[in-house]
Formats: structure tokens, sequence, C-alpha cells
């Protein structure tokens, strides 16, 4: 039994209006009705519903730009629109399609038909933001994983290509090879055996060593990577910084201004200010200089 849904049918004929209501609510669904598209946009501006059946010819503002108006709405921008239409030219359907609508039902209305594309609208709507909330799922639990490791590690597909990076590698990458962090590794670190597994490891970028700790011909590749010039982001997790503030904090010392930071780590102006506050609080400092100073005092060591 599908799960009930809100819908509104926007329609200037009571008839037509009485009709859907009854075969929509029968149906188990919450049911909305407007008689014209000023009064359609008005009740989407108190209540975003699940499913739109909107009338083409409407009096005053047409379907066509109460569709686009709709589509205008964020919170109405995914709500599937189907068009009520007793027009069966092929240029008045793509204006419907053009305008923002995922389906039409040609009038006169037939309920089991409008119910069945129902159905199927409201599936594949369901669909569609469960795809979007575990792809959001997933991106969160790899920036997680990101954050959490304190190594700089990278998995490198056969090919070359980067298959996950943490948040230390990316910054030593960026430094080692500043312009050229791309999808693939620099052509030194793309095969697992040209890099050393020898614990000190190869350079392969002046100062830059690297180490494979697993790897086989043909299979993805696991590769550390380590700093020999200068202290990095990971000297300044003593200070009791998440890897993610420690790398904010490194490119501060280096310069960096906060839309320069958010470019490096891919991030935005806002987060890497947020960023800022929070080590601020952490330091126990008022500014960026101060902040600073902190750094150094790690870089130097015990």
């Amino acid at each position: 039994m599908p799960e009930p849904a809100t819908i509104l049918v926007v329609d200037d004929l009571p008839a037509n209006l009485g009709l859907l209501f009854d075969a929509l609510s029968g149906a188990g669904h919450r049911v909305l009705v407007a008689e014209t598209g000023e009064g359609a946009l008005d009740q989407l501006g108190h209540e975003t519903p699940d499913l739109v059946l909107l009338d083409y010819r409407l009096p005053g503002m047409d379907g066509i730009e109460v569709c686009r108006r709709l589509k205008a709405i964020p919170a109405c921008a995914e709500v599937p629109v189907l068009f009520l239409t007793a027009n069966d030219e092929v240029s008045d359907k793509v204006r419907a399609l053009d305008a923002g609508a995922v389906d039409y039902v040609t009038k006169p209305i037939q309920t089991a038909e409008v119910l069945a594309r129902v159905r199927t609208h409201l599936r594949i709507s369901r669909l569609q933001r469960e795809l979007a909330e575990e792809l959001e799922m997933r991106r969160e639990a790899e920036e997680q994983l990101r954050d959490s490791i304190d190594r700089a590690l990278v998995v490198v597909s056969p090919d070359g290509r980067i298959l996950f990076a943490t948040r230390l590698a990316q910054t030593l990458l960026t430094r080692s090879f500043p312009g050229r962090l791309p999808e693939e590794l620099p052509v030194g670190l793309r095969r697992c055996d040209s890099v050393s597994t020898d614990p000190g490891g190869a350079e392969v970028a002046p100062g830059l060593h690297a180490r494979a700790l697993t790897g086989r011909q043909g299979e993805p590749s696991v590769i550390e990577l380590e700093s020999r010039t200068a202290p990095g982001p990971n000297a300044l997790l003593r200070l009791g910084l998440t890897p993610r503030e420690a790398e904010v904090l490194f490119w501060i010392t280096e310069g960096k201004t906060s839309p320069e930071i958010g470019i490096i780590l891919n991030s935005s102006r806002r987060t890497v200010e947020k960023h800022s506050e929070r080590i601020f609080e952490k330091l126990g400092v008022g500014n960026r200089t101060a902040a600073i100073r902190c750094a150094l005092d790690a870089f130097r060591g015990p």
C-alpha cells in the first residue's frame, strides 16, 4: 500500500475538482484544492505538497506560468507537476514539459489513469529523494573518514586515478604539486612498484616521500606520503585540534586568506572562518597572529 501524500489540485471547474478530490482522497491521499493559479501559489507559500495536478488553461495566470513560478520556489523545485489538459497538441505538451512538468493527463479525466500516474510519479520522487539522501550520507561519511585519519594516505587505482585521499595527503600533494592536484596522481606516484616499500620511502618530489603500504599488480594500492622539508598539519594535532582544524591553521601560517584556504581545501570561505573561530577558541587566542605563534611553537616541538 503506497504511503499517503499531500496533493495540490488546481482546476477552475468545480466538477473536475470534485472528481479528483474524491478519487485521490479515496486512495488515502490528503488533497488541497485551488481554482486559480494565484490561489495555488498562495497555498504553496504556506505548504509544500508532494505532487501537483495543474490545469493547463486557467483564468488569469495560465498553468504554464504557474508551473514556472512554482519551480522557482526553492522548497517546490523538486515537486512533480502533472498537467491536466484537454488539448492534445504536441506543442502544448512540449511547453508543459519545458516549464518543468514531468507528465500530463489528457481530459476528459479518467480517474484510474490519474491515480496510476500519481502513484508512478510519487514513487519516482520518493526514490530520487532516497537516492539524494544516500549520496549525501555517503559524502558526509567520506568527509568524516578523511578528517578522522591523521595519516597522509592515498588509495590509487592501477591506472593512477586517486580513489581516496585523506586531508593530510591532499595538503601534501597540493604543496608539492601546486596547481596540479587532479583526479590522477603525478607520474612518479602512479605505479605501486615505483614507490619504495622501504621504511624510509622514496622521494617523489622535493621534500615529499612516499611508501607503498599495499598493492598488487592490477589492483588498487595504498600509498603513505610524508613531508621531509618542514612540519606539516600533523604537527598541529598536539594543540588539541581536529585534522581539519590543523589543516586550516597550517595554511594560516602559510599566509593564506580564508578564501584561498577554502579553494585549497575544497571548502567554502564561511566554513573556513568557522574552523578558524573554533581554532582561536581552543588555543585561547583572539586573532590569526596569536594563532600563528602557537602553531610555530608546535612546529618546534616540545
